[in-house]
């Protein structure tokens, strides 16, 4: 049976090449084998009864319900505040789009952003704005809000955001303004993997295994994260004849197949 090797060596600026080398239109790494080294050994479990709030950052629409949904479900039914921050509205997701056409991929990306969040039964999220593919220009400003955020959140609250080594260079820089944030304002940093679990192994010492907690979610947490992530059909559904998702199935199905890891 695979096993998770836990190297403690010093993480990477960036694995935005290792994305880039596996896209979408490649399965990336099987659950089985992701499945496997879980089992062999699941990293240890977050103590979620310690969490008093949560704030959750996500670089795009979609990537707080694929990354951290069912957590999220689950704090929300044990009466946590868990409020969820959007830095764009996606309007680039799918590439060369025309001005008209992100525009109104915007707007589908808030309408949708919604809908998931009543499911997951969070308040409607706070949009920053920002443009789509073009977060990391905009990393101090959104470290800037970031951090006005979290200084005016109930004392204690956590932060949960996209790590900082996923590769998506909008998750990378939302992940590294996130902890520019936490440090100032001494709150709580969690960072949780999207794409990871596509380009990455379960030995590839590019992942911070020593720093990776396994959240347990019920199934009904699970079942609130699979139908808020079938809000986004716009990302789920082809663009037209000929046109493939932008998220093709088999990547929710690896996300909910996999459960929620973070990294802390």
């Amino acid at each position: 049976m695979t096993t998770i090797e836990r190297p403690h060596a010093v993480l990477p600026a960036s694995n935005r090449a290792k994305f880039a080398a596996k896209p979408l239109t490649r399965g990336g790494t099987p659950v089985p084998v992701w499945l496997a080294a879980l089992d062999g050994q699941a990293p240890p479990l977050l103590d979620l009864s310690a969490c008093p709030g949560l704030v959750v950052v996500a670089a795009h629409p979609d990537d707080e319900t694929l990354g951290l949904g069912a957590t999220i479900a689950q704090l929300v039914g044990a009466g946590v505040d868990v409020r969820v921050v959007t830095v764009s509205d996606g309007g680039e997701a799918r590439p060369g789009a025309t001005p008209q056409e992100r525009a109104r991929a915007e707007i589908t990306g808030r309408y949708e952003l919604r809908k998931a969040a009543a499911v997951l039964g969070v308040p409607a999220p706070v949009s920053l704005g920002l443009p789509d593919g073009e977060l990391a220009e905009h990393e101090g400003g959104v470290a800037e809000s970031l951090t006005d955020i979290l200084a005016d959140a109930a004392p204690g609250t956590w932060c949960a955001a996209t790590w900082r080594g996923d590769g998506h260079p909008d998750h990378e820089a939302v992940g590294r303004a996130a902890a520019a944030a936490c440090e100032r304002t001494g709150v709580r940093l969690l960072e949780y993997p999207v794409w990871m679990w596509h380009w990455a192994s379960p030995a590839d010492p590019a992942v911070p295994w020593d720093r990776a907690r396994s959240v347990r979610v019920p199934g009904r947490a699970l079942e609130r994260k699979r139908l808020a992530a079938h809000c986004f059909r716009s990302q789920l559904e082809p663009g037209g004849v000929g046109v493939a998702p932008v998220l093709p199935a088999f990547v929710l199905q690896r996300l909910l197949a996999v459960g929620e890891v973070v990294f802390s």
